[in-house]
């Protein structure tokens, strides 16, 4: 602890921001995550970053299988803020990362744990001195946990970062069409089908066992009715809509819908901005390859939309 404050004192001193570890209990699970505090002593406004879907890590790095897919996505848009005066907290999801938990069992979570795991969060970014008010800030799968977490806790705003703006079910079937081989669609759309009425599958197909193994159909049956729409229309306060015109995972149409079902949401579209908030071509193949390199920089405008929507925020 005290390396850390000896640290964070001298990043101060050089007018760098101060980075330092964080932790929170939420029930009987430690979560660890990043607090960036911008140089100096001034009051500040604070964004709490939730990661997308899947094992994804508090700088939107994540697993697919035995291939890592660095990106250092969350970790280059908290740097942008905290040049521009804006602290973030970023943290490893609930069994990823430092936050890995012994013997965690799959099977027992549920779309509710991540968004009470972002309210706890939320509270903790709130209790910095420095912290004036907070946003919550999603990507992706996290755009609607942070959507339904500022229902149940004290933000000043919301923004969805390349959030989907239908139930997973009806998103999770157009990316079949073009991630899926056509002999896999059929059966990937059955047991999909199944799920989104509440059913599990006993025997889901081999080749799919990663998106619908057993431990993780309770809680897909616990997001894919979930109505990222009907879930923006019950917020109360502000709210940014970010998309990029290059991501190959959600598109305008899911942006427009989400900024539609919140009267006065902004919606700021992001030329050339794939899922992973980095410049990226059309290209599936050029885009994918972004995934997997944290040298790229973000696209060109993000933090600027985000940074100046939660400046102007009372």
């Amino acid at each position: 602890m005290a390396s850390l404050l000896i640290a964070a004192a001298a990043a101060l001193a050089a007018g760098a921001p101060a980075a330092r570890e964080v932790e929170i209990a939420n029930g009987a699970v430690t979560l660890h995550g990043t607090l960036l505090l911008p140089a100096g002593a001034a009051r500040v406004p604070g964004v709490v970053l939730v990661a997308g879907s899947g094992p994804t890590d508090r700088d939107g790095n994540s697993r697919v299988g035995a291939q890592v897919l660095t990106n250092d996505s969350l970790k280059r848009l908290a740097e942008g803020l905290a040049a521009r005066g804006i602290a973030s907290l970023r943290f490893d999801k609930r069994g990823i990362g430092a936050s890995a938990v012994s013997g965690l069992d799959e099977g027992s979570l549920r779309f509710s744990t991540y968004v009470a795991d972002a309210r706890a969060w939320t509270v903790r970014l709130a209790a910095e001195p420095r912290v004036t008010r907070v946003v919550l800030a999603g990507h992706s799968e996290g755009a609607l946990i942070a959507t339904m977490a500022a229902q149940g806790t004290a933000v000043a705003g919301v923004i969805t970062l390349e959030g989907a703006g239908e139930p997973a079910a009806a998103v999770l079937r157009r990316q079949f069409q073009t991630a899926l081989p056509p002999e896999l669609r059929a059966p990937a759309e059955a047991t999909l089908s199944s799920l989104a009425a509440g059913h599990t599958v006993a025997d889901p197909p081999a080749a799919l066992a990663a998106l619908f193994r057993p431990s993780v159909q309770p809680y897909l049956i616990s997001w894919l009715p979930i109505d990222p729409g009907a879930e923006a229309a019950k917020l109360t306060v502000p709210l940014l809509v970010v998309q990029g015109t290059t991501d190959l995972q959600v598109g305008e149409g899911d942006a427009r819908r989400l900024a539609a079902a919140k009267p006065g949401a902004r919606l700021v579209l992001i030329p050339g901005m794939n899922h992973v908030l980095k410049a990226a071509a059309a290209d599936r193949a050029a885009n994918l390859a972004t995934y997997a390199d944290p040298s790229l920089p973000l696209a060109d405008g993000l933090v600027e939309a985000v940074a100046g929507f939660v400046s102007a925020l009372p």
